[in-house]
């Protein structure tokens, strides 16, 4: 194994636990994001979104607001891991994920 490896290898380790509580604060995020944009574009008078089981909502309603909490969770896990990254980065000297 190089030694370049071998750093990347600890640097992947060192960065694990990071990485696990940037997915926690992503996601607590990006739940916020979604119930507040939710509520300002349905015409639900600002009711929570529909869930795939509530038979009051149609299929529509449902895959509306599950692609756009998909798109959502996925942007802000995206900078959230991002940021991550750049700051364990400036800390010490490895990129985590290459």
């Amino acid at each position: 194994m190089a030694k370049n490896e071998s750093s990347n290898t600890a640097a992947k380790a060192l960065y694990r636990p990071i990485g696990l509580l940037n997915s926690l604060i992503s996601g607590a995020i990006a739940g916020a994001v979604f119930k507040k944009v939710w509520k300002l574009g349905s015409k639900n008078d600002g009711k929570d979104a529909p869930k795939a089981l509530q038979s009051e909502f149609n299929l529509g309603e449902v895959l509306l607001a599950a692609a756009i909490q998909g798109a959502i969770f996925a942007f802000a896990k995206a900078l959230v891991d991002r940021g991550g990254a750049w700051v364990f980065q400036r800390l010490t000297g490895e990129w985590p994920g290459d």
